[in-house]
């Protein structure tokens, strides 16, 4: 690589990337940034990221397929950005599969009364999180050693072959094994997040993490018609499977198996076409001496380095907030209007989360993008939070309007009902937002998947416990009728509010940061 295209980092900058002709270098935080003057509608074709692997030239065949920007600038590689994102969708298709059947199964292994079946549910479901959370640190500190994508072939691997063992599982000791075994293998995320920053300048970072973020819903769509459709097969279409002894025997094993193709296969192409984002240093003894490599920051240091820490306790927020709102809808949407819920059917529940599901979609794919290219991640989180207790409080007023009853309040419910399910969504553009925060901050792009471990532990010790706790506190208040059976809202609003606070001690983005030092020197 010609030296004109070798990096500079410097001592104490963001997220180092390449430098080249073409991508200027801003020196005070170490982060390409596109032309100021590029439109919005640039994140359309995207710019590209400084890869390491790529050159000014584009001659690199990662960047097929890929849209040239306006104005110069290296294309953002539209391949690696499909493979990473369909590596993403694997991950949730095999942690939300087994949750169709996972009652029965753990009925049928452990022979149990019905009374017991939902604990061991839970327990059975919960390892997985737990599990990822004490492995996912030495994921990251393995992928800044050794390169990207040989640790996320490791996790795809495990990923395709803890399902099958689940699958194939006939007792419950087997299925605990197996769900652990999955857990431990599931750092392909976090080496995902990792190489889609590496792949991602701040102009493009926007769009390639939107597409993340939809593929992570994909898989969460998918995997649970995936557990449904296929589970007990001899039961469910004994004209193709009955009397197949093996499905008979093992009658959970072929949604294992698919899902374990599905991540097979995505272990195959990126073993194939996925190309490597860690920059490891030049052995070049010359090169060696000008400029040594700084040397590795434990995890206390990251942790301490400037705006590191204030970012892991908003994304920690966020994921409380989305964890909890999560685990009680279903419940608040299902519960009877006096008792504090909405009261609604099978049907109308589908059709209301369904919504929700499309509009966050739109929310990330089309809105988050060019709101975020308008007002930074700093805005667009300070955004977020202002709009989270009221859309929590949304549904303390649509209950009061249903107990109500009246025909005004009732049309009032029509009218705020499709407005909490189109607009309230909008504050999924936080779980974007904070991952842009988070790579913001990265003391250096060799750090940045050990950071995203520590980030995605913390997320996984939420989604361990909050959960299960926000459908405790709502049971609570609906056995209880405390404030009308609105407790766990109650309690959510001020954590809400407080997720706002938070925010506005985010730091600023590196591109506001860039034009106020503009501002200054001029």
């Amino acid at each position: 690589m010609p030296a004109s295209h070798r990096r500079s980092p410097s001592p104490g900058s963001g997220l180092d990337r390449e430098a080249s002709e073409t991508t200027p270098l801003l020196s005070s935080t170490g982060a390409l940034l596109a032309d100021p003057d590029t439109e919005a509608s640039t994140l359309v074709g995207s710019t590209s990221p400084g890869s390491i692997a790529e050159s000014a030239s584009g001659d690199d065949p990662s960047t097929s397929g890929a849209t040239a920007v306006p104005g110069g600038g290296k294309p953002l590689p539209g391949l690696q950005i499909f493979l990473l994102c369909y590596a993403r969708m694997t991950e949730p298709v095999a942690f939300f599969c087994i949750f169709p059947f996972i009652a029965d199964m753990v009925q049928r292994n452990g022979h149990l009364p019905t009374s017991d079946v939902g604990f061991y549910s839970g327990l059975i479901e919960s390892l997985f999180s737990a599990t990822q959370m004490v492995v996912l640190v030495s994921w990251g500190k393995l992928a800044d050693r050794i390169g990207r994508k040989p640790v996320l072939l490791y996790s795809l691997a495990g990923t395709a072959i803890g399902p099958a063992l689940f699958g194939l599982s006939n007792s419950l000791p087997q299925m605990f094994f197996s769900r652990c075994f999955a857990g431990v293998f599931s750092g392909s995320s976090l080496i995902i997040r990792t190489m889609i920053a590496e792949h991602s300048t701040p102009e493009t970072q926007a769009r390639a993490f939107s597409w993340f973020a939809f593929a992570g819903n994909v898989g969460i769509f998918i995997g649970p018609i995936i557990g449904g459709v296929l589970a007990n097969p001899a039961e469910q279409y004994p004209g193709v499977f009955g009397g197949v002894k093996f499905f008979e025997d093992y009658p959970f094993a072929l949604p294992g198996f698919v899902t374990a193709l599905i991540s097979a296969t995505s272990f195959f192409a990126s073993a194939l076409f996925l190309t490597e984002t860690l920059d490891k240093p030049n052995t070049d003894e010359t090169e060696a001496q000008s400029a040594p490599p700084p040397p590795a920051l434990s995890t206390w240091e990251l942790v301490k380095a400037p705006g590191v820490g204030v970012v892991l306790w908003v994304y920690g927020h966020v994921m409380f907030l989305a964890f909890a709102f999560t685990a009680i809808l279903p419940v608040v949407l299902f519960t009877p209007i006096d008792l504090g819920g909405a009261g609604l059917g099978y049907s109308q529940i589908s059709i209301f989360m369904a919504l929700q599901g499309a509009s966050q979609a739109a929310w990330l794919l089309l809105a988050f993008p060019p709101l975020q290219h308008r007002y930074g991640t700093r805005g667009i989180m300070k955004l977020c939070g202002a709009v989270y207790p009221f859309f929590f409080l949304a549904y303390i007023v649509l209950n009061l309007l249903l107990r109500n009853g009246g025909p005004v309040a009732l049309a009032w419910c029509w009218i705020l009902g499709p407005v909490v399910a189109i607009l309230g969504p909008g504050v999924s553009m936080s779980f974007i937002a904070v991952q842009l925060a988070l790579n913001d901050v990265s003391p250096s792009s060799n750090v940045l998947g050990t950071l995203n471990a520590l980030a995605l532990t913390l997320s996984s010790a939420v989604r361990s416990i909050v959960p299960a706790a926000a459908t405790v506190i709502f049971a609570i208040g609906v056995h209880g009728q405390i404030f009308g059976g609105l407790l766990a809202w109650v309690i959510l609003i001020p954590l809400a509010a407080a997720f706002g606070i938070a925010c506005r001690y985010l730091p600023e983005d590196p591109q506001t940061a860039k034009d106020s030092n503009d501002e200054e020197d001029s």
